[in-house]
């Protein structure tokens, strides 16, 4: 094999890697809002005790990614790819921290009734899970287009977060009694907020990587 093939093997390598990680991320989100909405509580032990597969897969993918740096001393293109791919690792850790988060509000709640209608926050919870999709998606077809579309999606998510954090306000008013449990609720909906923008960031990472330049979707 020259050294160019071993180095495009390499960079198909760490892109798989990504892949993996993004894929165990999405599980964790998934089964986060499943323990949530079903109050089980085993589920969000497991989406905690899950969690340092991804810590070290992004240890992996970031000594990997150095290594490669070192070794073959990438320019332009190649370089962008390599350093895409630490910055997306981070976000995708970040995402899985906040799916632990989720697991970690729903066992403190336990078995209570729902103070409040919960609908919202799913809503707002699966727009944010399919951010993240889309965002791994337009990175493995390094899809501009896609990428762009998750800036969309995020204000979706901005609008619901404003509206549970009023219906949230508005009960404490009304409801001093369950503050507890209300808190628990304002922290989910925050831990989904950050989700969906850093999901966000993966799209950005995307355009950087295609285009060379650095794009704010978050404006």
């Amino acid at each position: 094999m020259t050294m160019r093939g071993k180095f495009d093997y390499d960079l198909k390598t760490l892109r798989q890697k990504l892949l993996e990680i993004g894929s165990l991320a999405e599980i964790a989100l998934s089964q986060s809002i499943e323990a949530f909405q079903a109050k089980n509580v085993d589920q969000a032990l497991g989406v905690i005790e899950r969690d340092s597969q991804i810590d070290m897969l992004e240890e992996e993918i970031n000594d990997f990614a150095i290594l490669l740096i070192a070794k073959q001393q990438p320019v332009a293109i190649d370089l962008r790819r390599i350093i895409v791919a630490i910055k997306i690792a981070t976000d995708i850790e970040r995402i899985a921290d906040f799916a632990v988060n989720i697991a970690k509000a729903t066992i403190r709640i336990g078995e209570q009734p729902f103070v409040m209608e919960i609908e919202k926050i799913v809503r707002m919870h699966n727009i944010a899970l399919e951010m993240v999709s889309l965002g791994l998606k337009a990175y493995y077809e390094e899809d501009v287009a896609l990428a762009r579309k998750i800036s969309d999606m995020d204000d979706e998510v901005d609008e619901l977060y404003g509206q549970i954090m009023r219906d949230l306000m508005q009960l404490t008013k009304m409801n001093q009694e369950n503050f507890s449990q209300m808190n628990l609720l304002s922290l989910i909906a925050r831990y989904i907020e950050r989700t969906a923008d850093h999901a966000t960031n993966l799209a950005e990472h995307v355009v950087y990587l295609v285009k060379g330049r650095h794009y704010d979707l978050n404006g």
